[in-house]
């Protein structure tokens, strides 16, 4: 085993009891490694929707103070009154950040199966990825081939394994074709050219033309824009000639889910030999997996008694499916890293650069094209 760090910096989220949120720097030892276990120098780690949940607690940003030291840079946000009673389990808790990275393992503990892995480049999902060092078991490292790079596979398992989960609701559910919304994402993307490659018709759900253009240059065929007024009618169609009665929305709030069952249920109409006061008989299903919208979900029910609303995560679903299965993904997304799978990032930082107010700001805000990268060796 390789000499190790006595410590490493780590980012860390604390909510007060007192309605604020503080973010800082913290020296955390690093553990030794166990026998099924490695430590993995941390080289890149995204910053995904889901981190900034945990990340910034629902702090109000137009409150955020910069504070600390150029090498040890803090924020603190007010947290809105109303809100901290959703935070209720994390109070006066300091807490690590980031759910999923990658770097190399520098040193490993006894077994044959932690040994095999020193030197090499791995992905991990293991959360604290926003540090320096991670020790953790064999089992949350996926291999990369030779010459990946940490970059390059930074966002192995979110991204990936949400659009391949997808795909596989979709063929254990009865359905054969998927809308998605957000559609212009990296994990839209992705999805797009795993249904290319799987021959899944797919119908893509974007807010603007210029997302339109970028999913159509991958080879989208059904690309529907929210902003066009003919985005209703546009949506039936792409329905009704695909068959996707199934959607996973990464909005959450407003109107987007009901306007989904809308036009799932005009399109089964279109289709239908006599009328029903109950609706259509064909079931339409809507999946919420993300929250860019934090207003509440509308549902009008104007498309009969045959469709269901639900919540979609990753890590149930890949408990659902067990390791085999899971693995076989895992396996999918090593070898497809630098194609299917590739990620593109707007801006790479340090660890302290991710503590800087205005790029705080920045990537806080979620926007298509918009995704940060964390280097904390950087």
């Amino acid at each position: 085993m390789s000499e190790l760090p006595a410590s490493g910096l780590q980012l860390r989220s604390k909510v007060t009891s007192g309605g604020q949120l503080e973010l800082s720097l913290e020296e955390v030892e690093v553990p030794e490694p166990r026998e099924n276990e490695v430590v993995v120098r941390v080289e890149a780690s995204p910053i995904n929707p889901s981190d900034l949940g945990l990340l910034l607690g629902m702090a109000d940003l137009e409150t955020a103070q910069q504070g600390g030291t150029a090498e040890r840079p803090t924020v603190t946000a007010d947290i809105p009154q109303g809100l901290i009673k959703h935070l209720s389990g994390r109070l006066d808790e300091s807490m690590p950040v980031g759910n999923e990275g990658s770097g190399v393992v520098i040193a490993a503990g006894a077994s044959e199966a932690a040994q095999a892995l020193m030197g090499k480049t791995v992905a991990v999902l293991g959360g604290a990825m926003y540090g320096q060092y991670r020790t953790l078991n064999v089992h949350q490292c996926l291999v990369m081939h030779e010459g990946v790079e940490p970059r390059e596979c930074a966002s192995c398992f979110v991204n990936p394994l949400t659009a391949l989960g997808m795909v596989e609701t979709m063929r254990m559910e009865g359905y054969t074709g998927l809308i998605h919304t957000a559609a212009a994402s990296n994990l839209g993307q992705m999805l797009q050219k795993i249904c290319l490659a799987d021959d899944v018709p797919l119908v893509n759900v974007v807010r603007k033309p210029e997302q339109a253009e970028l999913l159509k240059g991958i080879g989208a065929k059904y690309v529907c824009d929210s902003s066009q007024e003919s985005f209703a009618e546009d949506l039936t169609s792409a329905i009704a000639e695909t068959g996707a009665y199934l959607a996973f929305d990464a909005t959450g709030g407003g109107e987007l889910a009901n306007q989904l069952l809308t036009c799932m249920e005009a399109a089964a109409n279109a289709t239908a030999t006599e009328y029903s006061r109950y609706g259509s008989t064909q079931h339409k299903q809507v999946y919420i997996y993300g929250g860019l919208d934090r207003s509440p979900t509308l549902l009008r029910r104007a498309y009969g008694m045959m469709w269901g609303l639900g919540g979609w995560l990753l890590t149930p679903f890949l408990q659902k499916i067990g390791r085999d299965k899971a693995d076989e993904l895992r396996q999918r997304v090593a070898d497809e890293v630098r194609t299917t799978f590739h990620s593109s990032y707007a801006a790479e930082v340090s660890l302290t650069g991710a503590l800087q107010l205005e790029t705080l700001r920045t990537y806080a805000q979620q926007a298509t094209g918009k995704k940060y990268l964390i280097n904390p060796n950087g």
